[in-house]
């Protein structure tokens, strides 16, 4: 009898450390896809902090073009407006389409071009695309271990016994397989 009390309390306190560990392990990894989220955000930011002084550059050489600023603009107030990660992943394809624009523009008016501070400005935020890129997959890559301990088993007994909930995925706009149209 007695032994047998000690093999229970042997297998209960192995399960108490189990849930433990499990529940230690999907808080962190729930953590990391949030700080990794951040991490976009921050590469978003610094997008749009660069956005005003090329469309400011730009708007010098070209007064016709205003549809292309105010989508910008309208794009970056939705951003800035948005509160989920969902609605800023949104909006920030939305920025992205504008910003595609914007871009075209300039490439078809060799003035703006050569122009050394849009020349600067287009390199920074080539720089600045391509950390967001980075970082977006940084951010699917830790959503998707998380969602993995979620949902395998025994992990996913004590990730529901705690309210664990999925994750959204970083997903791109739709049209954004499509290049930018500009017609003058």
């Amino acid at each position: 009898m007695k032994k047998t009390l000690i093999i229970i309390g042997v297998i209960a306190l192995l399960a108490v450390i189990y849930g433990w560990s499990t529940y230690n392990s999907l808080v962190s990894k729930k953590e990391a896809a949030t700080a990794q989220w951040q991490q976009v955000e921050t590469q978003y930011q610094r997008r749009l902090d660069l956005i005003p002084n090329l469309v400011e550059s730009v708007k010098g050489a070209m007064k016709q073009e205003q549809a292309v600023f105010t989508a910008l603009a309208d794009a970056r107030a939705h951003y800035a407006g948005a509160t989920t990660v969902s609605d800023r992943a949104a909006a920030a394809g939305e920025v992205e389409s504008s910003l595609g624009r914007l871009l075209a523009v300039v490439e078809n008016y060799p003035t703006l071009k050569s122009s050394d501070t849009v020349q600067n400005l287009m390199t920074q935020l080539e720089g600045t695309e391509n950390r967001v890129s980075v970082e977006r997959q940084r951010y699917n890559d830790d959503v998707q271990a998380y969602e993995m301990s979620i949902k395998r088993f025994p992990s996913s007994a004590v990730a529901s016994m705690f309210g664990f909930s999925d994750l959204a995925y970083f997903q791109a706009a739709p049209g954004a397989e499509n290049a930018p149209k500009v017609s003058f």
